[in-house]
């Protein structure tokens, strides 16, 4: 009795220790938000774990508000890191915070920290045995008069496309299809990707909200069905898409 319970917890420990897992660094337009049931605004990641298998665990720990530089600083790193194993995954998105210039404690300069971090995650993470997956930022809703979208990441997203370039990471361009997605939708219909509800709308937005920069679920959604598009096409993962 004693030596079959050994043998059981051998195998639970086993299989706990080989469960893969996909870790997301990144900002607000990927991270998971309080109160999913009542709050519209949903990151990309948050929804992500629907089009896949229980073969592996989503374990999201994008943050709101947070760069490259404050996501190292903060230790939120380090952390994932020391538990990463062989064959785990990590989604990495930064950009909008590292572009705060106003806020030393988030603004990277994007050829040189900017860069340096994502490098840092990339070379770490394949340290480990892990697999790194780099993402451009998502474009804003941001329209000018004569309905041309307009990009609002600076060098960001190409700085991230030059490393994935270098270090030969793969790399899915969401700045881009977003772009698209967005232009697809029009000016006034991309609305509905994003955060715009009128005072008493929704409640828990009880003064109404315009935030071209969040998701909606449905925005989310259609982020997600990109990047499982797109990963699907690069035969990664597709073991753990339904």
């Amino acid at each position: 009795m004693k030596y079959s319970f050994l043998i059981l917890l051998f195998l639970v420990v086993t299989a706990s220790a080989q469960e893969v897992k996909l870790y997301g660094i990144g900002d607000s337009t990927m991270a998971n938000k309080v109160k999913p049931n009542e709050n519209p605004e949903h990151g990309w990641l948050q929804v992500f774990p629907a089009f896949l298998n229980n073969k592996i665990k989503v374990v999201n720990k994008a943050v709101n508000g947070r760069s490259t530089k404050s996501f190292i600083d903060q230790g939120r790193w380090d952390s994932i890191y020391k538990v990463l194993k062989p064959r785990d995954y990590v989604f990495i998105q930064f950009g909008h915070n590292d572009a705060k210039v106003e806020d030393s404690t988030r603004y990277t300069n994007p050829h040189t920290a900017y860069r340096h971090n994502l490098i840092k995650f990339i070379t770490e993470a394949r340290e480990k045995g892990a697999i790194p997956i780099l993402f451009s930022s998502i474009a804003r809703r941001n329209f000018n008069e004569k309905g041309v979208l307009i990009s609002t990441h600076g060098e960001y997203p190409q700085e991230a496309r030059l490393v994935a370039q270098e270090y030969q990471v793969p790399f899915i361009d969401l700045e881009y299809y977003s772009e698209e997605l967005e232009k697809a939708y029009g000016p006034e219909k991309s609305a509905a990707l994003h955060l715009h509800y009128k005072p008493g709308e929704v409640p828990y937005y009880p003064e109404g909200k315009s935030d071209d920069t969040h998701l909606s679920k449905k925005g989310a959604i259609e982020i997600s069905e990109i990047v499982i598009r797109e990963l699907k096409k690069m035969k990664l993962l597709v073991e753990y898409i339904k």
